[in-house]
């Protein structure tokens, strides 16, 4: 008699590229590195600064991006020095003094140019997923809060090869369901996906519908905010100037941010899973009763790309399995 073999599925769950060229190709080395049948990058994928190229004449030019003048004399010199910035997650453009000084005089038009470099990088980074990714390979690309509406459009232009998760259910495999949101709570940044937590928990209790409660016992909820009150949500206390609060020591003092809206509703359903991101500082997992909630932090302005590896097992009640990892 022939026993029916349920199989494993890994995820690699990373967030919080912010724009950072070489996070997004160690990413894509997440499916042969760590084996993964799904990769997901959820949250934030672009960067947050534009960094001008001011060409003075041929072979000369010079960037200020930290408010240094730095001068070029030759392409190549030139080309690495950008290259570096990319990898931090900076946008770069070459133009005149003239150019620039215009640009200055017209926010509207910075706005329309941030926007399109953004929207560029996203799209260049998602060619990159159907040149090298083995079609077998689920990647799954969501925006986080900090990104401006405009890029949905060009993760939905990839549809045919990359999955866009939100207002929908997602199977990782098939028994895994999995409900997506990008928004969080209410920031200091006033950034362009944030909900007050009662309309955040309205929100979410929608995707919660699209789901039969039978299969909560293997949902996956992957919520860019992270549950208010946990190891995940913890970052620099800011005083009424945004500047980080410190202790006597110097240490940054520490306060919980995260969503009591995605608390609330981890607590009340019990899904398998909880995948978030959103707070930097605070790579960690834990566990809300049944549910294990994870998130990988992100170190992008160093070129680090962290995730986790987690396998979902096909019997609910095993133990999942999961690893914190970064390079």
């Amino acid at each position: 008699m022939s026993m029916e073999v349920q199989l494993v599925t890994r995820i690699f769950h990373a967030v919080d590229a912010h724009g950072s060229n070489v996070v997004w190709r160690k990413y894509l080395n997440a499916v042969p590195g760590y084996k993964a049948d799904v990769i997901l990058l959820c949250g934030d994928l672009t960067g947050k600064a534009i960094v001008p190229v001011v060409k003075v004449k041929e072979n000369e030019w010079y960037i200020n991006p930290f408010g240094k003048i730095e001068r070029f004399y030759s392409r190549e010199k030139l080309e690495q020095r950008l290259d570096m910035l990319r990898n931090q997650g900076y946008y770069t453009f070459e133009a005149t003094k003239e150019e620039i000084a215009e640009l200055q005089q017209n926010p509207k038009k910075v706005d329309e140019l941030f926007a399109n470099l953004m929207k560029e990088r996203l799209d260049e980074w998602l060619k990159m997923v159907e040149e090298k990714i083995p079609k077998e390979i689920k990647v799954i690309v969501m925006p986080g809060n900090d990104d401006i509406f405009e890029i949905d459009e060009v993760i939905k232009a990839h549809e045919d090869r990359i999955i866009y998760p939100l207002e929908k259910v997602v199977y990782l495999d098939d028994k895994h369901p999995m409900i997506s949101c990008e928004y969080v709570n209410p920031t200091p940044w006033d950034t362009p996906r944030e909900m007050k937590e009662e309309d955040l928990m309205r929100k979410l209790e929608k995707e919660f519908r699209r789901v039969d409660q039978k299969e909560y016992k293997y949902l996956v909820c992957n919520f860019h905010a992270p549950p208010y009150d946990t190891m995940l949500d913890l970052a620099p206390k800011l005083d009424k100037n945004l500047n980080v609060v410190t202790r006597l020591d110097g240490s940054p003092e520490m306060v919980h941010v995260g969503s009591k809206a995605v608390r609330h509703v981890l607590e009340k359903y019990q899904p398998r899973l909880g995948l978030h991101g959103h707070i930097h500082e605070a790579a960690a997992d834990q566990k809300l009763g049944r549910t294990l909630i994870v998130n990988p932090g992100s170190d992008y302005q160093a070129g680090v790309l962290r995730g986790y590896v987690i396998d979902l097992q096909p019997d609910p009640d095993v133990e999942l399995k999961a690893w914190r990892v970064e390079g």
